[in-house]
């Protein structure tokens, strides 16, 4: 069987596939832990509604637009996941209609514009449900300086001065962020599997001690 033959491999299709494998691709990220980027404090990526709207004299008009598109009702990556389906099922829908009615499939590119124009909405509608359904606070994003002064797990390799190693943090709702962690005494050295104390933060690298540490006493 020609593998053009399956409908969302045809070549009119080419943006929903893409879709699929963006789709796909995140799925697989989630399920190994290395899409935790998509919602940890890395990225705040769960948008602020009240803060974008009260920067604005509209502002009203704006959550209001982005509460129909069902934006930053549910977490984001939810939200993008939910409408990388919606987008793949009406393009493909919608290709399989112009065929029966037009006798061609519309090209891909207007395909695509007039499938992104009707999944917005339709995710919009799909989300509302979700909501209900999460808990309520997985809507809430959490900066980096929060993550202080938690416990973190050293998960892969050594932390040494230089050299971070990988860590599992739980934020203030029990979500897990995966974050490079180095000793804060230059001195130490943090094993695979040792529990820290999270204690500062440069930029995206936290420095951590262990709890029978002097240096718990520093500023």
């Amino acid at each position: 069987m020609d593998l053009t033959d399956i409908t969302l491999l045809a070549p009119h299709n080419l943006p929903f596939a893409g879709a699929a494998i963006l789709l796909l691709l995140i799925v697989i990220l989630q399920v190994i832990g290395a899409g935790d980027f998509f919602d940890s404090g890395d990225v705040d990526i769960d948008l602020d509604v009240d803060g974008a709207a009260d920067g604005l004299e509209a502002g009203g008009f704006l959550e209001s637009a982005f509460s129909l598109l069902g934006i930053g009702r549910v977490p984001f990556l939810i939200w993008f996941m939910v409408l990388l389906l919606v987008f793949m099922a009406i393009g493909v829908a919608g290709q399989e209609l112009a065929i029966s009615l037009l006798g061609a499939p519309l090209h891909p590119a207007l395909a695509a514009l007039l499938a992104g124009m009707g999944a917005l909405p339709v995710n919009g509608v799909l989300t509302r449900p979700l909501e209900r359904i999460l808990p309520q606070d997985e809507t809430s994003a959490v900066g980096l300086d929060s993550l202080v002064r938690r416990d973190a797990e050293i998960q892969t390799g050594t932390a040494r001065t230089a050299s971070p190693a990988r860590a599992k943090v739980k934020d203030r709702h029990g979500h897990p962020h995966f974050v490079m962690v180095e000793p804060h005494d230059p001195q130490a050295e943090l094993n695979e599997g040792d529990t820290v104390l999270l204690v500062r933060r440069e930029g995206e690298t936290f420095f951590g001690v262990h709890y029978e540490s002097k240096l718990l006493g520093l500023d």
